[in-house]
């Protein structure tokens, strides 16, 4: 017992660590500003303090949740429903796995908040059944090894037809849509129920054929909720902005984090909400196919106990104490003089170079991707490409909000030069590529970029439906392009070493006849 606990201690400290060093950046440039030129109350101040607290606590357990839990369920899952041999079982199974995990995201909840043309409950299902069916199609994918880049082409293609006839209000929401469907609870199942269903393959391409899941589960809810924009015609979407609660001390500030509506509670039954499919579905496969040993599925139920813990954590941390001071930053930098107003600029390319670091799925995705290519591809080289990608997504946003640009002319040449360099990067990049824009655009963009464009869209007088929102679709753009240019870097350095080796070889050979 003395031994496990202490090999608990270690993981969890590494974990620890991982949180602090993706946490803390984007901590201290929010820390400096507001020492400088967006003040804020002390209340609010102290609020973000607690909150980053939790954001590290929550990361590290949900993290030790994933590797303990959520993924190697995911991979036994789908191994053994690929084992059956029925093709059927396989493709039921995925269709109910992308329905019950999307309809119990938390972010999912939020965005149907912001469309009142549409009924919370069928813009919800028509999501989550979006959702069910594209893992369909990546099943399918997967089974009889059809190209990513065909599907995506033509799926895209159709997105933007789509978008042609959809309202100028409603578009944004649609595509930030796609974003927040693929949240910490979806993506590392849907992400480990791939490596399961491929690992069955015997093809040199299995693995790489394993990527591509979160990617095609993106697209579902961007062409439901834009199919479900032209039955409602839903024109001048309204947005309520969130408002900071006042406090007067330190113990009224921790009455939020405390409140039944706002705090630890009401995320205690989001996350039970959310976890609680999950889990039902583990039992049933216990019961029926799986029979693990009792020691294993001890083991697996208390990583179902850290991941609940964390996501609790995490997301009473980045609702409580960072939204209200992102909206209340966001609304003092766009109430600048208007010279002083381009430092939003440079701010937003900063916070969003750190920002993905502090998204709990991101390093899953990174850790698989690592794993699956054998270190080819390190995780270092992962988090710079999506680091450099939200950065220049988030200065894109800031300059739409000061110049008031329509977001689909970001998005057309976005998605454009994104699937033009599908053709000439390895398939396993493509595939990582279109993964990161889902697993990138996560709660911590939800819960404070958004929060921060609607501050600064508020105070500049925009149109806060179709200049703030949008944030999260541009997240979600952005690193489709850099991930792929690293594919490009690292075809083109492989082909100068190749071509290196066969000069080296040919000079040995005339040393040798010499």
């Amino acid at each position: 017992m003395k031994d496990k606990l202490q090999d608990l201690w270690l993981a969890l400290k590494v974990k620890l660590y991982e949180a602090i060093r993706s946490v803390l950046p984007i901590a201290a440039i929010v820390v400096v500003l507001c020492f400088t030129i967006a003040p804020v109350p002390v209340s609010m101040f102290l609020g973000f303090i607690i909150g980053a607290v939790l954001l590290v606590l929550g990361m590290a357990l949900f993290s030790l949740g994933a590797d303990t839990a959520v993924t190697p369920i995911g991979e036994r899952i789908g191994v053994t429903v690929t084992k059956s041999g029925n093709v059927w079982l396989t493709l039921c199974v995925g269709l109910i796995i992308g329905v019950l995990i999307t309809v119990s995201e938390p972010d999912l909840q939020v965005l149907a908040d912001q469309v009142p043309a549409v009924p919370n409950l069928i813009l919800i299902l028509s999501i989550a059944v979006g959702v069910g069916i594209f893992l369909v199609i990546a099943l399918l994918r997967i089974l009889f090894s059809i190209s990513l880049r065909v599907i995506l082409l033509a799926l895209y293609t159709i997105v933007f037809a789509l978008a042609i006839f959809s309202p100028g209000d409603f578009l944004a929401v649609a595509f930030d849509s796609g974003g927040v469907t693929t949240g910490p609870m979806t993506v590392p199942f849907i992400m480990a129920f791939g490596v399961g269903v491929s690992a069955l393959r015997s093809d040199k391409h299995a693995a790489i054929d394993s990527f591509g899941m979160v990617a095609l589960c993106s697209v579902g809810p961007i062409l439901t909720t834009l199919i479900l924009g032209l039955i409602y015609h839903p024109g001048g979407t309204d947005y309520t902005p969130f408002l900071a609660q006042s406090v007067e001390n330190s113990r009224d500030m921790w009455g939020l984090f405390t409140d039944p509506t706002t705090g630890f509670m009401n995320y205690l039954k989001e996350v039970s909400l959310a976890l609680g499919p999950v889990v039902l579905m583990f039992i049933v496969f216990q019961l029926v196919w799986l029979h693990l040993h009792k020691r294993l599925t001890a083991k697996i139920a208390l990583g179902f106990g850290y991941t609940f813990l964390g996501l609790v954590l995490f997301l009473t941390g980045v609702n409580v104490g960072f939204m209200p001071l992102g909206g209340y930053v966001g609304e003092l930098l766009g109430s600048l003089a208007p010279p002083r107003q381009w430092v939003i600029l440079p701010i937003g390319l900063l916070i969003g170079y750190f920002i993905v670091a502090a998204e709990p799925a991101v390093h899953v995705l990174n850790k698989q991707v690592e794993e699956v290519s054998s270190g080819a591809i390190p995780a270092k080289a992962m988090q710079v490409s999506l680091s450099i990608g939200v950065s220049i997504s988030v200065g894109l946003s800031m300059l739409r909000l000061l110049l008031g640009i329509p977001i689909i002319w970001f998005l057309v040449p976005g998605y454009a030069l994104a699937l033009g360099l599908s053709f000439f990067v390895p398939k396993i990049f493509t595939a990582i590529a279109f993964d990161s824009g889902g697993v990138a655009s996560g709660p911590m963009t939800a819960t404070f970029l958004l929060p921060f464009a609607v501050g600064i869209c508020g105070a500049l007088g925009g149109n806060i439906v179709t200049d703030a929102f949008g944030v999260v679709a541009m997240v979600a753009m952005t690193p489709l392009i850099t991930i792929q240019i690293l594919g490009l870097i690292t075809r083109i350095r492989g082909k100068q070493e190749a071509e290196l080796e066969v000069y080296v070889d040919l000079v040995d050979e005339e040393i040798l006849e010499e």
